[in-house]
């Protein structure tokens, strides 16, 4: 499992910086640098899946030679290595140094099971990624002293096929860790990085790779390596594994493995974020090592309640995360030996009841051992204010202290070209640097409709393009799909026609059939001679999500009768490639969730970053973001 760390040798002197700019995922919200791939050979760029390692390792030299005679080329790649350089070099004059300089030195660790930072690099299901790869790459904009710690899997998250009869099957990539831009992490002597922790009867070694997102550097632990026995090289093959004792193992190795990585690499955050509750078990291994210093339980426990914080994100049962009592005593009574602890205080630190017995909580755990907590939209800080009540029972509901922090995004990711391109020409210069200054974006009330009406159509026309192109590839490629599903693919959409979008994960909750209920009444908005309407759907159900995978096939055999005339389309494998051209090219963001299940929701802040309406029900970030002018409220 070798990674490239020296620049491919087929590169030309001249452009010997793609390698520099291919190893660093900022090239991902600059489209310049992406453009820069792309146009070696755009066929080729489709077929690696927009990833700059393995471009560059599969474009003749001969290529890359032609491209020294394009001035054009030439003088954008000068203007990218330069913008680059400086972004890269700027440290002392971002937002945190201007506006904190007194804790430029202050280390955020931020720990989440999954990073959504490009299609490219498969190691996200969903919005908990999603979410973390945004606050990732803003944290690098913004110049944070931050690092993010998570895992590289090896076969990611699955690949989705709809058969004809609508079921959603799943297969799954094996990641060629040489052909991404990671490197071993290396200590201060410049020797790889790895680390062990215990699970029962023995000791699992963590191998540490780095990952560069801008400014910020990104660990990601890896237990796929020779010494480990094959069903512990496993534990980071996939996210979330339905198996208890995979889980826990897993959430044992990004926790407390994840610490001692940092530890390792000579990183002493000040600040420990869990982003949900799946590295909890980092607290363990800190009170621990506070204990390891002669602190007593309580003394070390305050100490790291101090530094921690913890970001709730669903009040939907498979987002808090419980084990059995005998899964603890599995895997911890090393652990309540080292702190001191007898095996029911320990598991009184997050002990919940259930129906069928007693679990411990990794939800509670975190609570309970973090100084600042908080849900992901104000609505969310609210039901998680009463969810949790029972662990403030002095407290009445309004003072639990968790409060709500709405999610946002990262807008160079998800904002179009077209857009950025208008932007520089009506806002400030730097306006790109001061995305929450409010007078920032005060001169858009300035734009002509017209301009902004024009991109809107080019973005709804790349949309369609991009599904007629895609359509054509299903068909015409093995295994080759039914002319119908062609069609559901949507090989007939059209650009002049009024569009929704409903793109999201299919839990149940979210209700992506609501829009079915009236089917006489759809038919009729949908074939209207005058005003058609079309709706696209994408998204996938967990692979042991049967209640969602059969809520897909209903939406698909619906979609793939003839009587719609193709303006109801499903779009499978659902990526952030599709999901940027939803955003872009839809007219409305439609979004149904039973509320208050929805914790925040920020596929419709993308869609509205680009013009696109919101019809949603007032649930997430949609109560504060809907003023009664700007979208629609169910």
């Amino acid at each position: 499992m070798s990674v490239t760390t020296s620049p491919n040798p087929a590169l030309p002197k001249q452009l010997e910086r793609l390698h520099d700019i291919a190893y660093n995922m900022w090239w991902a919200w600059n489209n310049d640098a992406t453009w820069l791939f792309r146009r070696l050979d755009p066929a080729l760029w489709e077929s690696v899946n927009h990833n700059p390692v393995k471009m560059l390792n599969s474009v003749p030299r001969s290529t890359l030679n032609g491209f020294l005679r394009d001035e054009r080329y030439m003088a954008i790649y000068e203007q990218v290595v330069a913008r680059f350089d400086a972004y890269m070099t700027s440290h002392g004059t971002t937002w945190f140094h201007e506006n904190h300089p007194a804790h430029v030195d202050n280390v955020i660790a931020y720990f989440s099971p999954e990073f959504g930072l490009h299609e490219s690099l498969p190691i996200y299901a969903g919005g908990l990624g999603i979410l973390s790869g945004d606050h990732i790459k803003e944290a690098s904009d913004l110049g944070l002293p931050f690092v993010g710690v998570s895992f590289v899997y090896q076969q990611g998250y699955f690949r989705q096929r709809i058969t004809q009869d609508g079921w959603q099957m799943e297969y799954w990539d094996n990641l060629d860790y040489s052909l991404q831009p990671m490197r071993p992490a290396l200590d201060a002597d410049g020797a790889p990085v790895s680390v062990e922790v215990e699970l029962p009867g023995r000791n699992v070694v963590v191998k540490v790779w780095r990952l560069d997102v801008g400014r910020v550097p990104l660990y990601m632990l890896d237990t796929n390596v020779p010494q480990n026995a094959p069903q512990d090289r496993e534990l980071t093959f996939q996210l979330y594994a339905a198996n208890s004792d995979v889980r826990i193992a897993q959430e044992i190795v990004l926790g407390i493995g994840g610490v001692r990585a940092l530890r390792k690499l000579g990183i002493t955050p000040d600040v420990w974020h869990m982003n949900e509750g799946h590295s909890s078990f980092m607290i363990l291994e800190r009170i621990a090592e506070y204990m390891d210093q002669g602190q007593d339980f309580a003394k070390a426990s305050e100490l790291v309640k101090a530094e921690t914080v913890f970001t709730t994100h669903t009040p939907v049962p498979a987002g808090n995360e419980k084990f059995p009592e005998w899964v603890i005593d599995k895997y911890f009574p090393h652990y309540w030996q080292r702190m001191g602890l007898d095996r029911e205080q320990f598991i009184d630190l997050a002990r919940e009841e259930e129906s069928w017995g007693q679990v411990f909580s990794m939800s509670m755990f975190a609570l309970r051992f973090s100084t600042i907590r908080n849900g992901v939209s104000q609505l969310h800080g609210e039901v998680s204010r009463d969810m949790w009540k029972h662990m403030w029972p002095e407290r009445v509901v309004h003072d639990v202290p968790i409060m709500g922090i709405t999610n946002g995004i990262h807008t160079h990711t998800y904002l179009a070209r077209r857009y950025k391109v208008l932007f520089d020409k009506y806002l400030r210069n730097d306006w790109h640097l001061h995305l929450y200054d409010r007078d920032t974006w005060a001169p858009i009330a300035d734009i002509p409709n017209e301009e902004i009406w024009s991109i809107h159509r080019h973005q709804k026309r790349k949309l369609q393009a991009f599904m007629r192109d895609r359509a054509r590839q299903r068909w015409a490629v093995p295994p080759h799909v039914h002319p119908v599903q062609s069609i559901v693919g949507g090989a007939l959409l059209d650009h002049n026609t009024l569009t929704i979008g409903f793109a999201r994960r299919f839990a149940t909750y979210k209700r992506a059939d609501l829009v079915l209920r009236d089917v006489d009444r759809l038919m009729k908005m949908v074939t209207n001679q005058n005003r058609p309407v079309q709706i696209i759907w994408a998204g996938k159900a967990h692979p042991a999500d049967v209640p969602g995978k059969e809520l897909i096939q209903r939406i698909y055999n619906m979609v793939k009768q003839a009587e719609w005339g193709g303006r109801l389309v499903f779009l499978e494998d659902y990526d952030q490639s599709i999901a940027r051209y939803l955003v872009q090219g839809c007219d409305v963001w439609l979004n149904t969730p039973r509320r208050p299940h929805e914790a925040s929701g920020t596929s419709g802040m993308k869609a509205a970053l680009n013009g696109c309406l919101n019809l949603s029900i007032l649930d997430g970030w949609w109560p504060e973001g809907y003023n009664g002018k700007n979208g629609w409220a169910i």
